[in-house]
């Protein structure tokens, strides 16, 4: 899926709302005393405005220019580099602290994520840090995303619509398709996603591959340690090179 449509990018904040999730990337920022950051799959930058300050520099990159467009003109967006694109944009050892927030690692599909882990392992400075989320593959998420025809209110008026998710494949890829009817702002929009559930174990395994440490791996966005199971629906990921 692109969100490279100004519809999708016009209400993406709403439906994806910052929480504890933007609470604990700002806290880890100031507590790594971080001053060169970038959020990779920046989005509409709603995190990456609130992570720029005097004396530090953040780059946010997103592969859609619609999201990129809404970045940039929100408060705070002239103290961001934004950048078009994926993680092949990322500068060679420019970032003692790269974040990947709102499920982006799991839109790296494939092969892409092998590349996408060597582009950031190339762009961390030595002692950098990469952080990240992912759901749980043991508690099936995947079987509460589809829903429905049905009509809401959006900021740019009501909305039309319905998902259907297939099972996960032998890779973990789960497909996503969405049907958005835009009553009011006009148009009709069909997108498909595709996701991959991984592992812990498997996660772990791609870090060290690329060249980077693995460290703590958390259940959720109080840093209580991940163990495992079905009910543990997040794994938070802390790694360096």
């Amino acid at each position: 899926m692109t969100y490279d449509d100004w519809r999708l990018a016009a209400i993406y904040d709403a439906d994806n709302p910052g929480g504890q999730d933007h609470v604990y990337f700002r806290e880890l920022a100031d507590r790594s005393e971080a001053d060169r950051i970038i959020d990779l799959g920046c989005g509409t930058g709603s995190l990456t405005v609130t992570l720029a300050r005097p004396g530090r520099s953040v780059v946010g990159i997103d592969p859609a220019a619609a999201m990129l467009a809404y970045a940039a003109d929100r408060p705070g967006g002239d103290r961001v580099e934004w950048r078009l694109g994926t993680a092949e944009r990322i500068d060679t050892e420019s970032a003692d602290l790269m974040i990947m927030s709102a499920n982006v690692a799991m839109h790296i599909v494939g092969s892409d994520w092998d590349r996408a882990l060597d582009d950031i392992a190339r762009g961390l400075v030595p002692g950098g840090r990469l952080v990240f989320e992912s759901r749980n593959p043991d508690a099936e998420a995947w079987r509460t995303w589809n829903g429905p025809l049905a009509v809401r209110q959006t900021p740019i008026g009501r909305l039309r619509e319905s998902t259907t998710t297939t099972p996960p494949d032998a890779a973990g890829v789960v497909t996503m398709y969405c049907h958005n009817d835009f009553l009011d702002a006009g148009g009709v929009l069909d997108v498909e996603q595709r996701l991959q559930f991984r592992s812990m174990q498997q996660i772990v395994a791609d870090l060290e591959r690329a060249g980077l440490e693995p460290g703590h791996v958390w259940k959720d966005w109080d840093r209580s340690p991940f163990t495992g199971g079905t009910e543990q629906r997040l794994m938070i990921f802390e790694a360096s090179r």
